[in-house]
């Protein structure tokens, strides 16, 4: 379970949490493996590697005091619409589990701003955090940056482990600028004049 704010609505709602199996819809590609990760702090052993090898029995731990943060820079700009969280509140310690996350975006290390402010409650399994706000025409952040602060854990602990964490953003059109979607070859194949 999880509760959220953004920086221009302080209430909190709760959002989904704690799935068992990672499930997104089909319009909805992976952003993260086109991004260079980088780590305020890791254990040896349990770096950044640990976040990005699709197995949940690993995970990245932190060293050091909080915030921990999980820079995710991009060589252009691109739309992201999700990030995906794989912790776990009931297994090994629970100090180590994440209470307040702030994910923020920008440009690079300078200009970064507060999307998403998310306080999980108890939380095991996959925590899904969408990084529309309310107005429907910014469904997307569009950024060549994104950044993962962990400001605190559960029970005050010290250091936190983060199983997955997995970044969504649209699936894009193959065709620049054509208005449908054609999904077979022939289709695509004289879908423009040249």
């Amino acid at each position: 379970m999880a509760t959220e704010s953004s920086e221009s609505e302080e209430k909190g709602k709760k959002i989904t949490g704690g799935y068992q199996r990672l499930k997104l819809h089909q319009d909805l590609r992976e952003s993260g493996k086109e991004a260079a990760w980088s780590v305020s702090s890791c254990k040896p052993g349990n770096g950044v590697s640990a976040l990005l090898d699709d197995n949940v029995d690993t995970y990245w731990q932190s060293d050091g005091a909080p915030p921990h943060l999980v820079n995710i820079q991009f060589k252009k700009k691109v739309r992201l619409q999700l990030i995906v969280l794989y912790v776990d509140f009931e297994l090994y310690q629970t100090t180590y589990t994440p209470m307040k996350i702030s994910i923020r975006a920008g440009d690079g290390f300078h200009n970064l701003k507060v999307v998403k402010n998310v306080e999980l409650v108890k939380p095991k399994g996959w925590i899904y955090i969408p990084l529309s706000r309310n107005d429907p025409k910014e469904a997307f952040v569009n950024s060549f940056m994104l950044q993962i602060a962990v400001l605190s854990n559960q029970l005050n602990g010290k250091d936190c482990r983060v199983r997955q964490i997995k970044i969504y953003g649209p699936r894009p059109n193959p065709i620049p600028h054509q208005q449908f979607q054609f999904t077979s070859s022939e289709f695509i194949t004289y879908s423009t004049v040249r």
